[in-house]
């Protein structure tokens, strides 16, 4: 993934009262070091004991929604997650509910690919798993097979471009 997954901490004392001051971190780095940048920027707030900070932006978390209130460590664990595995990473978050231990299940034991369709993979699967005798062959409608199994359940896709669409079973 070429963009940095970062997000930029207020501190809400200055906030509430007019000024911005904030800093960009860099969520996939350690714990420890983004706790110590926040401490740095709350010890250097135009405000005095400021003490309070959230999260007012993010960038890299390709797809994900990063809340207000989402916590440092949550926020890193879905950093880490999303710069180990792209941005695929972000839109399978999205489509558990948050769920990074279901997200990584799809990746690591589920993921069949990324095609140009549905029914490109429909295909694929059929001609490995079945001889198809020639005189039948253009009788088939991959379209529709795909089709079918997604509406069956046995997948679900994920299309994150033109022609890139990523395909998981669905068990």
């Amino acid at each position: 993934m070429s963009e940095e997954i970062k997000i930029y901490v207020a501190d809400l004392a200055a906030y509430n009262n007019g000024k911005l001051h904030g800093v960009w971190i860099d969520a996939t780095q350690a714990l420890d070091d983004i706790q110590e940048q926040i401490n740095e920027l709350l010890a250097n707030s135009p405000e005095d004991d400021a003490e309070e900070y959230a999260i007012h932006d993010y960038e890299g978390f390709a797809g994900y929604s990063v809340s207000e209130y989402e916590g440092i460590e949550r926020a890193h664990e879905v950093a880490c997650f999303i710069e180990e595995h792209g941005e695929i990473a972000g839109e399978l978050l999205s489509h558990f509910g948050d769920s990074i231990d279901d997200a990584q299940k799809a990746i690591e034991d589920n993921y069949c690919g990324c095609y140009a369709s549905l029914a490109d993979y429909a295909e694929e699967l059929t001609e490995e798993t079945t001889q198809i005798p020639e005189h039948l062959a253009f009788y088939i409608d991959y379209e529709k097979m795909g089709r079918d199994m997604e509406l069956g359940g046995d997948v679900f896709t994920i299309e994150t471009g033109y022609q890139e669409v990523h395909i998981f079973w669905n068990h």
